[in-house]
């Protein structure tokens, strides 16, 4: 019986798996975040805003030593095959997450900026497609804690809900501004929130291609589904 590689091989196996409880830890806390901008925006507190600014500080810090582990786990291990692929997977997935927690802030930078207007009542439109942003956030991070390829490819296919939901944003708030101009400062603040959201969703779908990408080993072959008729025109 070899001790020696028995141990070098649960050694890695921890490693691997603490990488792992990092990055769904951190996957949560961007969701948090999303979720704390946007009832920061609904209820127009400032305060809550600035939290949830200050508070993307955490997430960058997490990625940046999520970055130093995978880096000393390539150099230290040089894992091959599957292991391999769940090392550079944790590394994008964690640069996602990051991207996450950036719209959130931006979210919350843009309700400093509406709380200096008048309240447009086309705000409420966001709470569905942030809904729905969170919701493939957690799924995308649920496949991957459970490395379950189906659900993946789900959260890749249901990301075209989100881009409807942003379409008929985008064209309920360009008619809102055309009929009172006094609103286009504040609507467009709206429109940046509504374009960040949609971006959360291509990120939550970025980390189910790579937990496909783990458990099959191959890329997803078919393009992914986009429901953006704003690209088209």
């Amino acid at each position: 019986m070899n001790t020696s590689h028995d141990h070098i091989v649960k050694s890695y196996d921890e490693e691997l798996q603490r990488l792992t409880g990092e990055i769904i830890a951190m996957g949560e806390h961007s969701v948090r975040q999303l979720e704390a901008a946007m009832a920061a925006l609904g209820q127009r507190d400032g305060d809550a805003a600035r939290k949830v600014v200050d508070g993307d500080d955490a997430l960058d810090a997490c990625e940046r030593r999520i970055s130093h582990d995978v880096l000393r786990l390539l150099a230290l291990r040089q894992p091959l095959a599957r292991d391999l692929r769940e090392v550079l997977a944790a590394l994008r997935i964690a640069a996602d997450i990051e991207r996450i927690g950036d719209y959130a802030a931006n979210v919350a930078r843009r309700t400093l900026a509406l709380n200096r207007s008048e309240p447009i009542p086309l705000a409420g439109g966001l709470a569905p497609q942030a809904r729905m942003a969170a919701r493939l956030v957690r799924e995308a991070m649920q496949a991957y804690a459970t490395q379950n390829a189906e659900l993946a490819h789900a959260v890749r296919e249901r990301d075209a809900e989100l881009d409807a939901l942003y379409v008929g944003l985008f064209r309920e708030l360009l008619t809102y501004m055309m009929e009172d101009p006094r609103s286009i400062t504040a609507c467009t603040h709206l429109l940046f929130v509504a374009k960040n959201l949609e971006r959360i969703g291509d990120h939550a779908t970025n980390i189910a291609e790579n937990v496909w990408f783990v458990v099959r080993g191959e890329a997803l072959a078919q393009p992914r589904a986009k429901h953006d008729a704003l690209s088209e025109q």
